[in-house]
C-alpha cells in the first residue's frame, strides 16, 4: 500500500529487538517525517519461544527466513541476522533478486560482497542501504555518501571498534594489563567469548574497507588493508605514551593519492592535542578530510541497540521517502580500481618497545641497529628490572620512512637480548 512502507525484519536479537522498540515508540514522528507509516509485518529468527521483552503477536512469525524475500505484503526486508555468508548472503541476493529493497547492518557481508549486491540492487532498481553497518548511531555513511558528495576526500580515519577502544582507555584509567581488561570487558558483555574478531582488528578492518569506497570512488578491498590488533598492547606501552603525552588507540586509516590506496588497522600513539584522543570508552569516531568542506568529525556510540536500530530505521524512512542512489556513491562501474601504495616510503614518527635482557651492551645493539638503518632516535626510555631480569626498553623515533624501521627491526630479529617479539606502534601526527 502506498500509504506505508511494510517490513520483514529477520532476525530479534539486540538490534532486532532495539528496531522494534524504535518504531514503535517514536511511531508518530517517524511517519511524519518519512511521509507514511513504516509498518513490520513479518518476523523471522531461531528462537520462537524466547522472552525477548515486547510483544511480538502483531507480527506474522515466519520460520523459513529465505521466504520473507518473496512475500508480497512486504516492501523492504531488514537483516540483522550476521555474518559474511550464509543465511544472510543467502537473503540479501534473493531480495534484491525479488525486487525489493534491502537494509543491513551486517559489515562482514558488505566488506566481502557488497559490491555484488549494489550490482543486483542497481540492475533491479532498488535501495540498498548500510547505514548501521559502520560506527552505529553515526550517520557517518550518509555524512560520506551525501553531505560531503562535492568533495574530494583525501583521508578518512578513525576509532572503528568500540570493544578495543572500551579496552584501551581502561588500562589507562586503571593501569591494568590486557588481559585483565578484557577478562571484565567479557564478564560485562562488552566483549563477546571469543574477541578475535574485535582485539585483532578484523571488525575495524571491515568498516575501513567500506568508508574507503565511499570515499575515494573505489572497488571494495578488504583484502588489502594490513591490519593488526590490540592484544599484544601491555600496560608499559599506556604508561609510557601518557608520559609522552600521546593516548593509544586502535584506528582504522585509509589514504588515496597518485601513489595508490593506502589502507590500515593498527594501534596508534595520538597525541592529546587530536581529537581522537579524547574518544573514551566504548565509543567510535571517524575523520574525513575533503578538499573543500576540509575535516569533518564523527562521533558517537557505535553499537548498541538503541545507536544500530536508530541508524536501520534512518534508512527505512530515506526508503519511504523514495530516497535511494547507488550503494557506495556512485554506480559500481563506476568505481575505480587503485594500485595499494606501499607503506616503505610513508614519512612519519614510529613508537618501538623492546622486552629485553637488562645486561650491558643491549641498548648499544638496539641503537646500532637503528643507525645502520636509517632510522633516528628522538627519544629513548628504559625502565626498572623485572623479577625476571629482563626491562622494557621504549623508542620514539623522528619522523623517517617506514621501511627503516621495518628494516631495524628485521635486523634484531632472533637477537638472544630480546626476550619477546618487539611491538610497533606508528604515531599519528594528522
Amino acid at each position: 500500500m502506498a500509504d506505508r512502507l511494510r517490513i520483514a525484519l529477520a532476525g530479534l536479537g539486540t538490534v532486532g529487538g532495539g528496531v522494534v522498540r524504535l518504531l514503535e515508540t517514536n511511531r508518530e514522528l517517524i511517519t511524519r517525517r518519512a511521509g507514511k507509516a513504516i509498518e513490520i509485518v513479518a518476523v523471522s529468527a531461531r528462537d520462537r519461544t524466547r522472552d525477548r521483552g515486547f510483544d511480538l503477536s502483531a507480527f506474522e512469525w515466519v520460520d523459513d527466513t529465505h521466504t520473507l524475500a518473496t512475500r508480497d505484503d512486504v516492501d523492504v526486508v531488514v537483516e540483522l541476522i550476521g555474518g559474511s555468508d550464509g543465511p544472510a548472503l543467502t537473503l540479501a541476493r534473493n531480495t534484491l533478486g525479488a525486487g525489493k529493497a534491502f537494509v543491513t547492518a551486517n559489515k562482514a557481508m558488505i566488506a566481502h560482497h557488497g559490491l555484488a549486491l549494489a550490482k543486483q540492487a542497481e540492475q533491479a532498481g532498488v535501495a540498498l542501504k548500510y547505514e548501521a553497518a559502520v560506527a552505529g548511531g553515526i550517520p557517518v555513511i550518509k555524512g560520506l555518501r551525501e553531505g560531503a558528495a562535492a568533495n574530494e576526500i583525501g583521508r578518512v580515519y578513525g576509532i572503528l571498534n568500540g570493544t578495543c577502544n572500551y579496552i584501551l582507555t581502561t588500562m589507562e584509567e586503571k593501569g591494568s594489563d590486557f588481559a585483565a581488561v578484557l577478562a571484565d570487558a567479557q564478564a560485562l558483555g562488552y566483549a563477546e567469548s571469543d574477541p578475535s574478531f574485535d582485539i585483532d582488528g578484523v571488525d575495524a578492518a571491515h568498516k575501513l574497507s567500506i568508508l574507503s569506497s565511499l570515499a575515494f570512488g573505489t572497488r571494495l578491498d578488504f583484502a588489502g588493508i594490513a591490519i593488526s590488533g590490540i592484544r599484544h598492547v601491555i600496560a608499559a606501552d599506556i604508561a609510557e605514551a601518557q608520559a609522552l603525552g600521546f593516548r593509544i588507540r586502535l584506528v582504522g586509516l585509509a589514504e588515496s593519492n597518485a601513489k595508490g590506496l593506502f589502507q590500515r588497522v593498527h594501534p596508534c600513539l595520538v597525541p592529546t592535542s587530536h581529537p581522537l584522543a579524547h574518544v573514551a570508552g566504548s565509543l567510535n569516531a571517524v575523520v574525513a578530510e575533503g578538499n573543500f568542506v576540509g575535516r569533518l568529525f564523527f562521533e558517537g556510540r557505535g553499537a548498541g541497540d538503541g545507536p544500530t536500530a536508530s541508524a536501520v530505521v534512518a534508512d527505512l524512512i530515506d526508503i519511504a521517502r523514495g530516497e535511494y542512489g547507488p550503494a557506495f556513491a556512485m554506480p559500481v562501474d563506476s568505481l575505480t580500481v587503485p594500485p595499494p601504495a606501499s607503506s616503505a616510503e610513508r614519512l612519519g614518527r614510529a613508537y618501538l618497545r623492546f622486552t629485553v635482557v637488562d645486561k650491558p651492551g643491549v641498548l648499544a645493539e638496539i641503537a646500532a641497529a637503528m643507525r645502520d638503518s636509517g632510522v633516528s632516535i628522538e627519544s629513548l626510555m628504559q625502565r626498572g628490572t623485572a623479577p625476571d631480569g629482563s626491562a622494557i626498553i621504549a623508542i620514539i623515533t623522528h619522523a623517517g620512512p617506514e621501511r627503516g624501521v621495518a628494516d631495524a627491526l628485521e635486523r634484531l630479529s632472533g637477537s638472544p637480548s630480546l626476550t619477546g617479539k618487539p611491538m610497533l606502534m606508528h604515531i599519528l601526527d594528522l
